[in-house]
C-alpha cells in the first residue's frame, strides 16, 4: 500500500494540510466504517501502519469472571482455553482483517479467536453503506482540515488589503475567488453605484474572518473608513513609513471623504505629502474608488481650528463652543452658507464625524436677527439692561438657549454682574422661550401656555393636557410628583396604563430638562412641594387678610347705620 502513503503526502503537500491530520481522518473514516459492519457496541480501535501504509483494525476485549457485556468482555476460563495467557482485568487486542488480500489471515484469525469475540471477519466484508460513509468522513474531516487552515491564515490579516476575481453572486452579495479560498463581499459591504462582472478584478480589505460551515470564512468590505487607511498607506511612503499619521477618517462610500492628517516631521507636509504630485497619490485613490471625492484636511490639536479646517472648502468667520455637550456653533460668511452645509447636509455631517463634535452652521445674517429678537425681548423684562444684554453677547451667549442654560454662579462671575442680576436676565430667557405661540402668531393666555407647556411631555397631547390642568395638574412637576396615578388617571378619564405611560414620561422629562440624576430629581421634588407649601399658606394668609378688612368694612357699614338712625 506505498501508493496511499504517496497519496496522503501528495495531498499534504498540495492542500497544505498538516499530515498527521490526513493520517487521524484515515483512522476515523476506516474505524466509522468498522463499526457499521461489526457492530457499533464493540470497542474497536484503527491505527495506521507506516510501513504498510493501511490502517489496521483491532478490537479490544477486556478479560473478566463475570461476563456483563458480550461485545467487550471475556471469561477468564474461556480466553485460557483458546490459548491466550492472561489475568483478570487485561485489555487484549485482537486484529480484524478487512481488506481483500488479508482474507487468508482472517480465515485463520475466526478459526482461532473468531468464537470467543462472536466475530466472523473472513465473510464480513465493508459493503456500499459502510464504505460510503468512510468516504463522507474523510471529505468531511478534509473540508474542516482546510476551514482551520484557512481561518488560520487569515485571522492575523484583518485589516489588509487583497485582490480577487468576482466568481459568482448570491441574493447581492459578491464571492470573490482569492485563490486560496473564496471570500464574500456583502451587500452592506460594497460601495453605492458600484457594479460587478464575473472576471472582474476587484480590491478589497480583510473585515473579520468567521468560522462557519458553509459560507466563505473571509468577509470582505470597499465601505468601511479603514478602506482609506489602506489606500494611502499603498500610496503615500510617508504614511508607511509613519511621518504622516492619518488621525481620522469620515466617509460616505462612493460620494465623498473626508481624512484628516498630521506630520511628525515639520519639514514634511501631510496634506502635500498625500495629494501628491499634480495630484497624483489621490488621485490614485480616487481611481480606485471609483470617483469618490477625498477632502484631506490637516489635524491641529486646537480643537476650533480642527473644525474649522474640517469644515472646509467653507470659510468661518467666528466658533461658540460648548464642551459640556460637545457641540460648537460656527458662525459663518452668508455666501458660505451653503457650502459649509454641503449637498443635503454632507458637508457639515462629515466634518461633525471626523471631528467628533456636534455642529450647528448659523449664517451671520440670521445670527445678527437671533441677537435682535433676544435684546427687544429681554429689555420687555425689569432689571435687565442693554448693557447686561451687550456683555453676554460679546461672551458668545448669542441666544436666549444659551442664556436660559447657564448657571447663576457661571453669569455671576462676568464683569458687571450680581448674582441677582444673574438670576434676573436667566429667568426672562427661560419665560421668553416657554411663550409658545398660535398658528397665526398671536399669543397665548397665561392658561393656555402653562396647558402648552404639559405638551413637552411625551405622550401628553392638546386634549390630554387639557384634561390634566382642568383637573389641577397644571405642570410637569404636578404629573412627575403625583402620588396616586391611578387617581390621576382617574379625574383626567384617561386609562390606567395611560396615566403610568404619562407620569414616567414626565419624570424622564425633568431629568433630561434639569440634567440631574434620580438623587437631583428627588432633591428637587422636595424643594417643589415645599414651594407649593409656601405658596398655600401666603394664599391662606392673604385671604384671611381679605376676609377680616371684608368684616371691618361691614362692621363700619352697621356703625354708620345706627348713627343715621
Amino acid at each position: 500500500m506505498e501508493s496511499l502513503i504517496q497519496e496522503v503526502d501528495r495531498i499534504a503537500k498540495d492542500k497544505g494540510i498538516d499530515r498527521n491530520i490526513l493520517v487521524d481522518t484515515l483512522e476515523a473514516a476506516i474505524l466509522t466504517a468498522a463499526r457499521r459492519t461489526f457492530g457499533q457496541q464493540r470497542e474497536i480501535e484503527a491505527k495506521f501502519n507506516e510501513d504498510t501504509g493501511t490502517v489496521e483494525l483491532f478490537q479490544i476485549i477486556s478479560v473478566v469472571n463475570d461476563v456483563e457485556n458480550e461485545f467487550r468482555e471475556v471469561e477468564l476460563d474461556d480466553i485460557r482455553a483458546a490459548g491466550f495467557k492472561a489475568e483478570v482485568g487485561d485489555e487484549l487486542l485482537f486484529p480484524i482483517y478487512y481488506l481483500p488480500q488479508d482474507r487468508e489471515r482472517a480465515k485463520k484469525a475466526d478459526e482461532k479467536y473468531g468464537k470467543l469475540l462472536g466475530i466472523n471477519t473472513y465473510n464480513a466484508t465493508f459493503g456500499r453503506i459502510a464504505a460510503q460513509t468512510a468516504k463522507q468522513v474523510i471529505i468531511q474531516r478534509m473540508r474542516e482540515a482546510e476551514r482551520d487552515i484557512i481561518f488560520n491564515e487569515f485571522k492575523s490579516r484583518v485589516g489588509e488589503m487583497v485582490t480577487g476575481m468576482v466568481r459568482r453572486f448570491e441574493k447581492g452579495d459578491i464571492i470573490i475567488d482569492l485563490g486560496r479560498t473564496d471570500a464574500i463581499l456583502p451587500r452592506r459591504e460594497q460601495m453605492p453605484k458600484e457594479t460587478y462582472r464575473p472576471g472582474d478584478r476587484v480590491q478589497a480589505m480583510i473585515k473579520e474572518i468567521r468560522r462557519s460551515s458553509r459560507d466563505p470564512q473571509v468577509v470582505l468590505t470597499r465601505a468601511d473608513p479603514q478602506l482609506l487607511f489602506r489606500l494611502f498607506e499603498a500610496e503615500v511612503p510617508e504614511i508607511y513609513e509613519q511621518i504622516v499619521r492619518i488621525v481620522a477618517v469620515a466617509r460616505e462610500p462612493g460620494v465623498r471623504s473626508k481624512v484628516a492628517v498630521y506630520s511628525r516631521d515639520s519639514d514634511v507636509d501631510p496634506v502635500g505629502a498625500c495629494v501628491g504630485m499634480r495630484g497624483s497619490r489621490v488621485q490614485a485613490v480616487v481611481q480606485e474608488l471609483r470617483g469618490e471625492k477625498i477632502d484631506i484636511v490637516p489635524y491641529v490639536e486646537d480643537t476650533a481650528r480642527f473644525v474649522c479646517n474640517a469644515i472646509s472648502p467653507a470659510e468661518v468667520s467666528k466658533v461658540l463652543i460648548d464642551e459640556t455637550n460637545m457641540t460648537m456653533e460656527l458662525i459663518v460668511p452668508d455666501d458660505q452658507l451653503s457650502l459649509a452645509i454641503g449637498r443635503g447636509g454632507q458637508n457639515v455631517r462629515l466634518a461633525a464625524q471626523l471631528t467628533g463634535w456636534n455642529l450647528d452652521i448659523i449664517s451671520e445674517t440670521r445670527l445678527r436677527n437671533m441677537m435682535a429678537d433676544a435684546r427687544n425681548n429681554l429689555l420687555e423684562f425689569d432689571g435687565v439692561t442693554e448693557d447686561m444684554i451687550d456683555t453676554l453677547f460679546s461672551l458668545g451667549y448669542n441666544k436666549l438657549e444659551h442664556i436660559a442654560m447657564a448657571e447663576i454662579a457661571e453669569l455671576a462671575q462676568i464683569p458687571g454682574y450680581t448674582a441677582d442680576a444673574a438670576e434676573k436676565i436667566i429667568k426672562a430667557s427661560e419665560e421668553i422661550l416657554a411663550r409658545p405661540t398660535r398658528k397665526d402668531g398671536t399669543e397665548l393666555t397665561p392658561e393656555e401656555r402653562e396647558r402648552k407647556v404639559l405638551e413637552q411631555v411625551r405622550g401628553v397631547g392638546e386634549k390630554v393636557a387639557e384634561a390634566l390642568y382642568n383637573k389641577g395638574y397644571k405642570t410637569i412637576e404636578h404629573i412627575a410628583f403625583a402620588e396616586d396615578t391611578v387617581k390621576m388617571a382617574e379625574e383626567a378619564e384617561l386609562p390606567t396604563k395611560k396615566g403610568k405611560q404619562i407620569q414616567k414620561a414626565a419624570v424622564e422629562h425633568l431629568l433630561k430638562a434639569l440634567r440631574v440624576d434620580a438623587e437631583g430629581l428627588e432633591a428637587y421634588k422636595v424643594k417643589f412641594f415645599e414651594k407649593l407649601e409656601k405658596a398655600a399658606i401666603a394664599a391662606a394668609e392673604a385671604a384671611a387678610a381679605a376676609a377680616a378688612e371684608a368684616d371691618n368694612e361691614d362692621a363700619g357699614d352697621e356703625s354708620a347705620s345706627g348713627e343715621e338712625e
